[in-house]
């Protein structure tokens, strides 16, 4: 039984939606928030990346920042940029990108159940980012930017949001990188409450950070409060839950910066021992176990001999895993990914042009077959996690649509 909760939300109105609404915190760098803001003084990157506004030499996780981020948060309340509902609501929220379209259900969810394990993770989480949304949380008392969750299709559910998207959306806008937002108000909300407790678990799609941060955010809450009950807004999480069968996944590309002494003929040799190597005309993989490798001044396709495939593992049969185990670690010397930085990580909505550039003439691209729905949720189900960066989904969340006080 999965519960949600309405919750009153803090918006802006649909005329301020398309200024104030900005990209989610961790899909661009300082510099590339910074350049984003300049000249937009209503940008909510001046709320979920703060640091923009002290100066390039600030240290992103010092005090000042998260103390700058609830100043301009508050700021935004004071301008009536944000504006809360006078009763709790859920909402719908829907992505329109490049002839498809998804709408998630606006909610809370229990940071209990995320502990739980009703609301499954199929990835680690890293301290220091944990740590730093936390802090941002805490001194925000606010969840400023949704996770984005996922769930088995439901009949119920998809006839509840057709009815309710039947009319003009509240707020309308289509954003510079050409996704198309648009958000209800639902008007009984009880109906969402009593479908999704029909469900046996969700999934979260992105934003593992965030929810983690949240949970954490909500026990020291809970340790603060002598009087807690467990109904306090702290012990929920600010969510928009998909159906999967809306969602899209695109590829997480990989770029090592160099062959580990490897010409590239030698690195082809050697990659033959596991698979069927070809010239490619393209960087984009036709199939599941097939990746793209840009070497030297050319693709090639690298198809992995089936026999070093174990399908009974949904772990260790993911195409990223399979890369990490029979290329990455033992010929380029990437024992571990997350910590290695001869390796990076480049999400799919960037060009494969940007992977041979990255590449550089020293180094090697890797363009993955992206991570099915299906995959992810038998990893989740299996209660274990995929390898680092398996999965970038497209459209994003925009930032600032939705926050909720706690």
């Amino acid at each position: 039984m999965i519960n949600i909760h309405p919750f009153a939300a803090e918006r802006p109105r649909s005329e301020d939606a398309d200024r104030i609404a900005s990209v989610p915190y961790d899909v661009v760098s300082t510099a590339e928030a910074r350049d984003l803001a300049a000249g937009e003084p209503d940008s909510f990157l001046r709320v979920i990346r703060p640091e923009i506004e002290l100066g390039e030499d600030v240290d992103p996780y010092s005090d000042a920042v998260y103390r700058q981020g609830r100043m301009n948060l508050d700021r935004f309340r004071e301008r009536g940029l944000l504006v809360e509902d006078e009763q709790p609501g859920v909402y719908l929220y829907r992505l329109g990108w490049r002839g498809t379209t998804q709408t998630g259900i606006v909610c809370c969810c229990d940071a209990a159940q995320y502990r739980s394990g009703l609301i499954k993770k199929h990835e680690f989480t890293r301290p220091e980012k944990e740590d730093d949304r936390t802090r941002h949380l805490m001194a925000s008392r606010a969840h400023a930017e949704p996770i984005f969750l996922a769930f088995h299709d439901d009949p119920g559910i998809a006839s509840l949001v057709a009815g309710d998207t039947g009319r003009d959306p509240d707020c309308a806008f289509t954003a510079v990188d050409g996704v198309r937002h648009e958000c209800w108000r639902v008007g009984d909300p009880d109906r969402y409450v009593e479908a999704f407790a029909g469900l046996d678990s969700m999934y979260i799609a992105d934003g593992h950070h965030r929810s983690a941060a949240a949970a954490r955010a909500a026990e020291e809450c809970m340790r603060g409060n002598a009087g807690h009950d467990g109904n306090e807004e702290y012990n929920r999480i600010l969510a928009v839950c998909f159906p999967a069968g809306d969602l899209n996944i695109l590829p997480y590309n990989r770029v090592v910066r160099d062959r580990a002494g490897l010409e590239p003929e030698g690195l082809i040799d050697r990659i033959r021992d596991i698979g069927t190597v070809s010239p490619a005309e393209d960087g984009t993989p036709d199939s599941r176990g097939e990746f793209r490798m840009w070497v030297g001044d050319s693709w090639h396709s690298v198809v992995i001999d089936d026999s070093r495939i174990d399908h009974e593992d949904p772990v260790e049969s993911l195409d990223c895993a399979l890369l990490q185990s029979l290329v990455l670690d033992p010929i380029l010397g990437i024992e571990d990914p997350r910590t290695d930085r001869r390796i990076e990580f480049v999400g799919g909505i960037r060009s494969l042009e940007e992977l041979v550039e990255r590449a550089g003439t020293d180094g090697v691209a890797f363009s993955m077959h992206p991570t099915s729905m299906e995959e992810l949720l038998s990893v989740a189900d299996s209660g274990r996690t995929m390898p680092p960066k398996s999965t970038w989904f497209e459209p994003k969340l925009r930032s600032g649509l939705f926050v909720h006080r706690f």
